[in-house]
Parts: C-alpha cells; sequence; structure tokens
C-alpha cells in the first residue's frame, strides 16, 4: 500500500478516504481475485521507514524504548497495532462509527481476524465461535469467547443458561485452558522486533523483572475482556471487572451511564425530528480502537473491518507488512493465507519477513503479495478462497434473518461440522430468573442509530419499510424501564414514517411488510431449509442450521442465499387516512406512557421534606355554563392567550424538568398528535362528519393546549399549524350551524370516544387542564352561539396569522397566503351571521299581528346585521375580493329594504302613506346595489353576481315606485311631483331590466318590463281623464298611456304565460280608447277610434286562447300552467270577463249607430252585419254557462271580428 493509500495527513477520521484498487492474479489457474481496499479511517501518522536490523541481533533483549510509547515519536504505537485480543463488541464501534454504511450498503462489518478466521475454516482444526447479528442486510460479526463468558458466569451467574447448554451438546468436561509459555514468549519476542523496526539505533537496556512483568501484563498479555452488564447485573458486577490499560476508561458497559442513540433530526414536512440525544452517550461506551477501518471489497462481497496490522512506508517500498517468522518453523497454509489476506485487507502491494533463530535476526526476505498464495509449503487456491467466502456469507445470510437476534456461529476444536444456533431464542427458553443477552442492548442502540441516519438521509418513501422494520425491532429489545429515552424516541419516529400531509400513498412495488421483519412465506420456506439443515444432525435439535462439513465450503455455489435479507422491505400503509393517524396516534401514546412513566420513577427518588409546603401544580380553568352570545364574546377572547404569556418554569406540572430529554420529547410527541387528529378531523369534515370532526379538532387543540403549557416559546411554525386548527374548528361550527336538523348524530358522533383517545387524554391531563379551547370545540344547539363561535376562531386564526412573530419569520409569504384564505372565510361567517340577524328582523315583522311601530328588539337586530356586514365588507375590501364585497353591500340592500317594510307596517293599510323613513331606506338600498355595480366594474368579470345585483337593483326602483304610486304621500308633496318620482323609479328600474341577454332571468326581466309599461300607462291614462287645464299636458298624457300600453302589450304577448296580464292590460286600453272618444265630436273621427278599440279588442283572442288552453288541460282547481307561468287564477279570469262582456257590447253597440247614420257601402254593410251578430251573440249567451264554454264562445265571436275588422283595414 502506497502512502496516500493508508496515511492521511493528520490522525483522525478519513471519510470516503484515499483508495485504491487492487487485483490478485493467481499463478494457480491463472484465477483473478477481485479486491479493492478504501481507507474509511486511519488514526496512523505519515508512514515511517522501517529500520532493517543487523543480523544476530537478540531480540530476546528489549530495546530502550519498549513499552515506552512517548519515546516512539511520531511513529506512535499506532504503527504497531495492537496485539491484545479482539473486543467483543468491535463491530458495534465501528458500525457507530460508519452509521451510513450500515443496512443496505455493506455486507458484513467485522474485526480482520474474524474475517480470517471464517476464510480458513476448511483449512484449520481450531475452533471458530462468532457471534452474528443482522441489521438491514448487514452482519456484524463479533468473536464470542465462550471461555471468557463461563469465567464471567461463575462470578455473576449471567451466562449460567448458555453454559450448561454448552456443556450438555458440546463439550461435557469444558475447563478453561491455559496459555503456554511458548505462547507469551513469542508475543514478547514480537513485541520488541516491532520496537526495534521503529527505532533501529535504540539500544538494549535491561528491564527489571518487576518492571517487565507489570508491564507485560499491562502491554503484552490477553487481558480479560470487558463484556457489559446485562439487564439484571447489579452495579455491583459491573463494577468488580476492570477493563485493562490499553481498553482505556469507559469501555466497560455500566448500565447506569446508558443513554440512546444518536442526535435524532428529520426531514421536511411531517418530519421534524428533534435533537434529542448527545452524540457523546450515543457509542454506549463501544469504542473503534482499530488503528484503519477499510472498506473492502472482495468479489461480490462488501465488508467494513478493522485491521491493526503494523504497516511500514518510505523509500523503494512505499507500504509494506513486517512480518518475524522463526526460521526453523516452515510457512503452512494458515500463515500464508493470514499473511495474504491482510495485505489484500489492507491494500498492502508486499510482505517483508525476518527470519530469526531463538531470537537471533537471520536475514530479511521481501514477497510481492500476489506471490504469496505459491509459497513453498503454503500453496493454496485463491479461487477456493473466494468459493469459501460467497458460500460463509451466503449461509448466514439465508439462516440469520432476524434483526435483534444474536446467533453464534460456532465450530468445536477438530470438528468438520458448523453449526449456527439462536442465543436470542435459546434465552427466552431458559428458565432461570438471570437469563439475559448482554448484546440486547447495543444491537438495540444500533438498530436506531441505523433508522435515525436512514430518515436523514433517505426521504424516498421505499426505504421507510427497511427503517420501520429497524424502530419495531428496536423496540421490541428494549427494556422500557431501563431505557425509556430510546424507547420513546423509537416511538417517535415510527409516527414520523407515517406522512400525514398526503391524500394518498400508494405503497412501493414488492409488496406491503408486516410488523415482523419477514413475512409468513418466508417463515415456511426458512423452516423448510432448517429441517434439511438439521435433519443430517439428530444430535443436536437446538441448531438452526448446520455444514456437515467444512469441505463443502469448498464447492462452488453450494450455498445461496435465499432471503436476501428482506431488500423489498415496504411500509404497509393504507390508502385510509384515518388508518394513517390512528397507526401514528398510537404509536405517541406509547411514547407518552413511556415518558410519564419515567417522571414517575424520576420523581420518586428524592424524598419530601416535611417543613416544605408542597406547591400545587394544578389551575381550575371553569367550563362555561352559559352559550348566551354575551358570555360567548367574553370565553372566546382566551383563544389567544394560550402561549402568548406563559411563565417560564424550571419544572412542569407533571414534576417533568424544563429542558430535560423528557421535556424535547413531549413536546414533540405533544404535535405529532395534534396534527393527526387535525388530519382526522379534516378527513371527516370532507366526507360531512361534523360532528366527528369536531370531537378530533378538539383533540387536537388539547395537545395544543398541553404542548403550550411546557413551552416557553411557540415557534412560527407551531403558531402556523394554530391558526389551521383554529380555521377548522370556525368551518366545523359554521356547517353544524346550517345542519341543524341532524344535531342528533353529529351529537352521538361528537360524544364517542376510543379506549386510546381517553388514554392520551389522561397523559395530556398530566400536563395541562385542556381546557383553554373549549368554548370553540363545545357543541352547542344555538345556531347563533355557533356562528358567533366560528366567527371568533377565525378572528383569533387572522390574529395568529398577521402577527409579528409570523410576518418577520421564514414563514412569512406562507402566512399571508393563509392570512388572505382566512380573512375570506372571516368575512364568509360575518356575512352568515348578518344574514341570521336579518332573517330574524324578517321573522319578527311577521309575528307583529297587528302591533304598530318598529320595536326595540327589531332595532337590535338591524344594528347587529349591519354590523357583521359592514366588518365583513372591509375583510373582502382588505383582500380585493370585488366578487365578494358586491354580494355583501348586496345583503346591506337587502337589509335596508326589511327596515323600509318594517317602517311600513307602522301605519293603517287603508288610510296610510309612503313614509319619509321607507324612502330613506329605501334609497339606501339604491346606494349599496349601486356601489355593488360600482365595485364589479363590468359585467364580464363576475356575470353571475351582476345580474344578481342588477336585477336587486331593478326591484328596488320598482318597489319604490310601486309603492309611491299606490300609496302616494299627498299629504306632503303634490301629485304632479309623485307622478315625476314615479316615472324617474319606474324608468330606472326599467333601464336595469336586461332584455337582450339570454339568461335565466330574461322572462323574469320581460315580466317586470311589462308590468312598469302597464303601470305607467295606467298612471298617465289617470292623468288624462283627471287632468284639466292645459291641453298640451292632456295630449302629452295621451300620448304617454298609448305608447306604454302598447309597449306592455307587445311584451305580455311575447312571454306567452301572462295570459290575464295581457287581457287586463288590453281591456284597460280599449277603455282608454272609449274615453277618448268621448271628447270627440265628428262621427267619422268617432268611428275610426271605435274602429281602433274594436282592433285592441281582438287582441284579447291570444290571451282568452291561453286561458282556454290552460283550462282544458285539467280542472281549473287543480291544474296548473307551464313551469315558467303562474297557477291560472280564475276569480281574476272572472273579473276580467265582467268588464269584457260589457267593453266589447259598447263598442259594437256605438259602431252600429255610427254606421247605420252615414252613407255606407256594400262592404260597411257587410261590417255592420257582423257587429249586429256579434252583438246579438253577446246578448244571447247564457251568463251561468261553464267557463270554459263562454271562454269559447268568445273566441268564436273573436274570430269573427278578426276576420271582419282585417277585411275593413285592408280597405
Amino acid at each position: 500500500m502506497s502512502s496516500k493509500d493508508n496515511t492521511p495527513s493528520s490522525a483522525g477520521r478519513q471519510d470516503g478516504g484515499d483508495m485504491s484498487d487492487s487485483s490478485e492474479d493467481s499463478k494457480q489457474g491463472a484465477v483473478v481475485v477481485k479486491s479493492r481496499a478504501v481507507v474509511k479511517y486511519c488514526a496512523a501518522p505519515p508512514a515511517c521507514s522501517y529500520a532493517v536490523l543487523q543480523e544476530q541481533t537478540d531480540l530476546k533483549l528489549p530495546p530502550a524504548n519498549w513499552l515506552r510509547e512517548s519515546q516512539l515519536g511520531p511513529a506512535g504505537a499506532s504503527v504497531l497495532g495492537s496485539s491484545s485480543k479482539t473486543k467483543p463488541f468491535s463491530s458495534f464501534g465501528m458500525a457507530y462509527d460508519f452509521i451510513d454504511c450500515i443496512g443496505d450498503g455493506v455486507d458484513v462489518v467485522s474485526d480482520s481476524e474474524n474475517i480470517k478466521k471464517l476464510l480458513k475454516i476448511p483449512y484449520s482444526k481450531s475452533h471458530v465461535s462468532l457471534a452474528v447479528h443482522r441489521v438491514g442486510r448487514t452482519l456484524l460479526l463479533d468473536e464470542l469467547d465462550v471461555q471468557e463468558l463461563f469465567m464471567r458466569s461463575s462470578q455473576t451467574g449471567d451466562w449460567t443458561w448458555l453454559k450448561e447448554f454448552y456443556q450438555r451438546l458440546i463439550d461435557q468436561k469444558w475447563q478453561r485452558k491455559k496459555k503456554s509459555k511458548e505462547h507469551w514468549y513469542q508475543k514478547a519476542i514480537l513485541s520488541k522486533f516491532l520496537y526495534y523496526s521503529i527505532n533501529g539505533n535504540g539500544a538494549a537496556e535491561p528491564v527489571s523483572d518487576t518492571e517487565e512483568a507489570e508491564e507485560d501484563c499491562g502491554k503484552v498479555e490477553d487481558c480479560g475482556l470487558s463484556w457489559p452488564a446485562t439487564f439484571n447485573s447489579s452495579a455491583s458486577h459491573c463494577g468488580e471487572h476492570t477493563p485493562s490499560k490499553e481498553e482505556g476508561p469507559g469501555f466497560s458497559f455500566a448500565l447506569a451511564d446508558v443513554a440512546v442513540a444518536s442526535d435524532v433530526a428529520s426531514a421536511p414536512k411531517e418530519q421534524n425530528l428533534p435533537t434529542l440525544f448527545d452524540e457523546g452517550e450515543s457509542s454506549q461506551g463501544l469504542k473503534n480502537d482499530f488503528v484503519r477501518n477499510i472498506m473492502w471489497t472482495f468479489e461480490d462481497i462488501h465488508m467494513l473491518v478493522g485491521s491493526n496490522m503494523p504497516i511500514f512506508g518510505g523509500g523503494r517500498y512505499p507500504a509494506v507488512s513486517l512480518r518475524l517468522r522463526d526460521n526453523n518453523k516452515p510457512i503452512n497454509i494458515l500463515t500464508g493465507m493470514d499473511y495474504w489476506l491482510d495485505n489484500l485487507m489492507c491494500n498492502v502491494p508486499e510482505l517483508v519477513m525476518c527470519f530469526h533463530v531463538n531470537g537471533i535476526v537471520q536475514k530479511y526476505e521481501m514477497i510481492k503479495t500476489e506471490d504469496i498464495p505459491d509459497l513453498e509449503n503454503s500453496t493454496f487456491s485463491t479461487r477456493v478462497v473466494k468459493d469459501i467466502a460467497q458460500n460463509i456469507l451466503s449461509f448466514l445470510k439465508s439462516n440469520c434473518t432476524k434483526e435483534g437476534h444474536t446467533y453464534w456461529l460456532f465450530k468445536a476444536s477438530g470438528s468438520d461440522i458448523v453449526k449456527l444456533y439462536d442465543l436470542t431464542t435459546l434465552c427466552e427458553e431458559a428458565t432461570e430468573e438471570k437469563c439475559q443477552n448482554p448484546f440486547t442492548l447495543p444491537v438495540a442502540v444500533l438498530l436506531y442509530r441505523v433508522a435515525s441516519k436512514m430518515m436523514l438521509k433517505n426521504q424516498n418513501r421505499k426505504h421507510y419499510g427497511t427503517i420501520r422494520t429497524l424502530l419495531l425491532n428496536c423496540v421490541k429489545l428494549l427494556d422500557e424501564e431501563r431505557h425509556p429515552q430510546m424507547m420513546a424516541s423509537a416511538n417517535y419516529m415510527l409516527a414520523e414514517l407515517f406522512q400525514l400531509d398526503e391524500e394518498g400513498v400508494a405503497c412501493e412495488e414488492g409488496g406491503g411488510g408486516s410488523e415482523d421483519s419477514y413475512s409468513e412465506e418466508e417463515e415456511d420456506e426458512e423452516e423448510e431449509e432448517e429441517e434439511e439443515a438439521v435433519g443430517g444432525a439428530p444430535d443436536d435439535s437446538k441448531a438452526i442450521a448446520v455444514i456437515k462439513s467444512v469441505g463443502e465450503l469448498s464447492v462452488p455455489e453450494k450455498y445461496t442465499s435465499t432471503n436476501n435479507m428482506r431488500s423489498s422491505s415496504v411500509l404497509p400503509v393504507s390508502q385510509d387516512k384515518e388508518e394513517r393517524c390512528r397507526h401514528v396516534l398510537n404509536y405517541v401514546l406509547k411514547g407518552l406512557q413511556v415518558v410519564d412513566s419515567s417522571i414517575k420513577r424520576e420523581g420518586e427518588l428524592p424524598a419530601a421534606d416535611p417543613h416544605t409546603p408542597i406547591p400545587l401544580k394544578y389551575t381550575h380553568t371553569p367550563v362555561p355554563q352559559s352559550t348566551s352570545p354575551a358570555d360567548s364574546q367574553t370565553n372566546i377572547s382566551k383563544l389567544l392567550d394560550t402561549g402568548s404569556g406563559v411563565e417560564v418554569r424550571r419544572v412542569t406540572r407533571s414534576g417533568m424538568a424544563v429542558g430535560s430529554w423528557q421535556h424535547r420529547l413531549k413536546m414533540q410527541l405533544f404535535l405529532k398528535a395534534s396534527r393527526a387528529f387535525y388530519v382526522l378531523a379534516d378527513a371527516a369534515n370532507n366526507l360531512l362528519k361534523y360532528g366527528r370532526a369536531l370531537r378530533y379538532v378538539k383533540l387536537a387543540l388539547q395537545c395544543h393546549d398541553a404542548y403550550c403549557s411546557i413551552s416557553s416559546i411557540l415557534s412560527p411554525r407551531v403558531l402556523l399549524f394554530h391558526s389551521q386548527c383554529l380555521c377548522l374548528c370556525g368551518d366545523l361550527q359554521l356547517m353544524l350551524a346550517h345542519n341543524s336538523a341532524h344535531r342528533p348524530a353529529h351529537l352521538e358522533e361528537y360524544l364517542y370516544q376510543t379506549q386510546d383517545d381517553q388514554e392520551l387524554l389522561h397523559c395530556l391531563h398530566r400536563e395541562s387542564s385542556c381546557q383553554a379551547f373549549s368554548v370553540a370545540t363545545d357543541l352547542s344547539g344555538d345556531c347563533e352561539y355557533q356562528l358567533l363561535v366560528s366567527s371568533k376562531c377565525y378572528e383569533a386564526a387572522h390574529e395568529l396569522l398577521t402577527s409579528e412573530a409570523l410576518m418577520s419569520g421564514p414563514l412569512a409569504e406562507v402566512a399571508e397566503q393563509q392570512g388572505a384564505h382566512t380573512r375570506k372565510r372571516l368575512g364568509n361567517i360575518r356575512n352568515e351571521l348578518g344574514v341570521f340577524y336579518m332573517n330574524q328582523a324578517a321573522t319578527l315583522q311577521t309575528e307583529k299581528e297587528g302591533r304598530r311601530g318598529v320595536c326595540v328588539a327589531e332595532q337590535d337586530v338591524w344594528k347587529r346585521s349591519f354590523s357583521c356586514f359592514e366588518k365583513g365588507l372591509q375583510d373582502f375590501t382588505a383582500i380585493r375580493d370585488p366578487a365578494n364585497a358586491a354580494l355583501l353591500l348586496c345583503n346591506m340592500g337587502r337589509l335596508m329594504r326589511i327596515c323600509a317594510q318594517a317602517h311600513s307596517q307602522s301605519d293603517e293599510p287603508a288610510h296610510r302613506e309612503f313614509s319619509p323613513e321607507e324612502a330613506l331606506y329605501y334609497n339606501k338600498a339604491v346606494d349599496y346595489y349601486t356601489r355593488a355595480l360600482s365595485v364589479l366594474g363590468t359585467r364580464g368579470s363576475h356575470a353571475t353576481v351582476w345580474d344578481s345585483v342588477n336585477w336587486e337593483l331593478s326591484t328596488t326602483y320598482f318597489t319604490l315606485a310601486t309603492l309611491l304610486q299606490d300609496h302616494a304621500p299627498l299629504s306632503r308633496k303634490a301629485q304632479e311631483q309623485v307622478e315625476r318620482e314615479v316615472t324617474e323609479a319606474m324608468l330606472k328600474s326599467l333601464r336595469f331590466c336586461d332584455l337582450d341577454t339570454p339568461s335565466p332571468r330574461q322572462p323574469l326581466y320581460q315580466y317586470r318590463a311589462a308590468t312598469i309599461h302597464h303601470r305607467l300607462a295606467s298612471m298617465y291614462h289617470s292623468c288624462y281623464r283627471n287632468q284639466v287645464g292645459s291641453e298640451v299636458a292632456r295630449k302629452q298624457h295621451r300620448l304617454e298611456a298609448e305608447l306604454h300600453y302598447s309597449q306592455a302589450s307587445a311584451l305580455f304577448l311575447s312571454l306567452g304565460h301572462a295570459p290575464c296580464e295581457l287581457l287586463r292590460t288590453l281591456l284597460e286600453r280599449v277603455a282608454f280608447i272609449q274615453f277618448t272618444t268621448s271628447a270627440q265630436s265628428s262621427p267619422a273621427v268617432k268611428l275610426k277610434t271605435l274602429t281602433g278599440g274594436l282592433e285592441v279588442m281582438c287582441d284579447t283572442h291570444h290571451a282568452f286562447s291561453r286561458i282556454h288552453k290552460e283550462l282544458q288541460v285539467a280542472p281549473l282547481e287543480d291544474a296548473a300552467s307551464d313551469d315558467s307561468a303562474p297557477e291560472l287564477n280564475r276569480e281574476e279570469v272572472m273579473r276580467l270577463i265582467g268588464v269584457f262582456e260589457p267593453s266589447l257590447s259598447f263598442l259594437l253597440l256605438q259602431l252600429i249607430k255610427l254606421s247605420s247614420k252615414r252613407k255606407s257601402s256594400g262592404q260597411d254593410e257587410e261590417s255592420v252585419c257582423v257587429y249586429r251578430q256579434v252583438y246579438s251573440s253577446l246578448l244571447r249567451a247564457e251568463k251561468e254557462a261553464p267557463l270554459v264554454e263562454r271562454i269559447a264562445l268568445y273566441l268564436q265571436l273573436l274570430e269573427q271580428l278578426t276576420g271582419n275588422t282585417s277585411t275593413h283595414t285592408k280597405e
């Protein structure tokens, strides 16, 4: 390995590391072994050259710098590596440091010594004992020293169950094997050799026997390994074992210092995980003590390995490994494989071996790494090593399937059988009280940290299944009483996995996951495989898998991974939003219960002082007993008080210390629950389940209230969410007011409560009374109160959105947008309130029962209604909403008309005149309608609203004119002035009758226009008859009357569904013609005028034809006209017939008289004959005949006259 490859500029982490690739080309079979090593971390200083020792150097003599690290210079002890034995949790230390690699990108994490043991299994007779853990797709391998465990078992009793199992099935006569003197001699020789190689000039110095013995014990011996205390171990047991000097302080695993894993933070949207833990607490005392950590890719296997191999460099050889060999002992296959694998893992191209005889240096020899497999007496096939690696990995992947379980890979010394045990299952089956797995807590911490990092890195939902599986297995491993912080945080992260702001979340391709890390089908497959594997070893039914012979590992692809570590673990997310929220609330509840139980236990520790009074943390907020509008104004004003002036306290109501992990986590859990209930409320609102939605939003606000009670500062995001809750509450109160008919059903949904909801409320009440928003979320039976509550909710939400905390923060743009929507809602509810009070005013008018005057109650309702309309108008004007502003003005105009109608009832109907108050309010109504049109500008932008306002304005002018005409204020105004005002109002109403634009109101406009012309014609007719004096004025009135009668007749005729109105107009016109003839003296002029009157009378044929048709369809009392026409009024028809017959008889009689006095032609005589026949028929007509027969007779007579008059007209 070059100096660039394995020596960073300074000691410390080297993320990504320097890298270089290497390939091994074996001469035997020319098999290329693909190997790539990337240094992820290196604690060694810049490479230093090794010192070549002179021949005959005596290695038995200690060098001057031996065991004195301070004298080593820049090389340091890191270059020497570590001769101590592998620590039991070495893979966990590496996993904690490189958490990003765990779960998916790496297949194996282990010490290089463990990797070498596995690959040398077919060649070695020595025993193999490894603990295997699975995290995602990654396997963690650690040495499981059973001798050390059993020594510990004799002291603490923790591993008694495993010792008994081992003795029963594996080694019945187990006893601790002591290491020989030769072992310690070789270790001392190697240590002195390495010290000599660092500082070749260091002269040998005598070392006292005492010092040497002490230092040998401290540096060279295999000191007792520091195993973690189990869940049941006492503090005294933990303290009995002292870690070695090399292990350093803090490695021993004391439960008193247990804390949870790394910082928890999360991503945008719903994932807003807090920083709950300190990074220093996350390692659980498990250190990564390797000199270097290397990402080694061997063929297709990715491994994160730790290595302490001494590497030297400089000069011609930038990277070499240095070995000491006894010249009298040849290199065997195991030693060759050991050297070769070490160099491959560390990417060292050459090996330097120093040969000695009895500690006397003889010579040096340099060997290339690729030549090591072909050394004499050490020949081995690299292809076979590759097959061994792939088979062992496939075997472990196929059988180590459960995350959180501890597996034991064991091969007895001298045996060819390799067995795999599930220690977690064996531990659960044991009956002893002290039966715990010391790997449980480190595995749980690792699962938690991997899940945390994955949530930070991977926002794609396809990774959420893996994260959820990790967290669920973490929770299964934890003990709530001893690890509440990690347990509560894991539940919070599980809640974060369920996105609440998505309309529908479809599962990724690959199927759904489950609470377990694999499906039932996979379990069946594994059971079948286990039966096949165990079938050959009936003597050991506890093994879950067995390799019958180590020779099988050399067979290519003998073992294949069928499970593939659940690569397609998908989070099961339902399309049902309510189900997702229920999952969230379930995890939140579990988290809160864990936090509360931890607070309770901590609160029991300090003893109470009998002389110090205990302060009461309970504050009573009275529930409003009255739902009157006056009380609501006072109670609802408290909506904004919560959180605005929170007192900074050191201890919360439950006794929780502010700033503690319980405090930070509880705030996040409260917020998460509040958001989940909000989503449930919104979904129920969309389903029109308003009672259920109000219950959910009440729970959301109760969670928010609890959050406010323990938080001294409300962040802008929390304020924004608070405003959303208040807006939704306002929406629901409004809809409940509109659906008062279904109140019992809504009330039943509102009062329903699940067991989880009750338990969650219990957790909330530990921190708050949860009554701050009770007024806003009560289900009242008073419609007015509900509208007032809705209005106040919108007001509070708008005030929050426009507060300085939001408008000056990062969410200012979002707050501005939501503020506009809330202001629109506020304007709408004020309009609703105004309409409510306006309808109350109309009801009060109908209930007067003949009483005169305007009562105080009416005036009070008017003021309320007008105030609401005015505020609503300000809201819509502020957000520049012309359509709604116009509608508000339109409602204000309607209110003015109601006020005018109230004043019209204050006088006797028979003698009343149009009062000034009526005129005042109608003019105000006109002003509001005119303002509405000016706000809209043109019809094109808001056609529907424009047409509505236009119609109301026309109606107001028409009503004003009608009242002036029918109840003329002649006591205050002259007749001419009244006529001018009536004419002016009628013409204005006519101007706003849109007769040209096709719309649903076009027939109404036509009817209105025809009625206006009819009324104007009648007025001018009356003026013509009653006016005395100026002939010019009379002539003008006569012309106006004729014009308006003509236009009214044409419009009624075009409508087709107003036969009575058409008949009345024509008869009035005939009467006007008859009155005109009374002032004419010339017989010829009279004859001509009467003939014109007869023509008008003939036009009544259209009206009678329509009436006759409607009478023939059904009996008159049951028949109804067309959809667009009102019902036919029989009494009105009879009155009009009573006018028709005399008028027609009078015309015919006068025509007969005038025609008989003048000389007439034959055609005139013929006409007179027809007149006489018709006149005679009218006189002989049966007055008591049915109405249908009488009208049929009229139609027949009018047809005769029509033919005659048309002929006469042509003449």
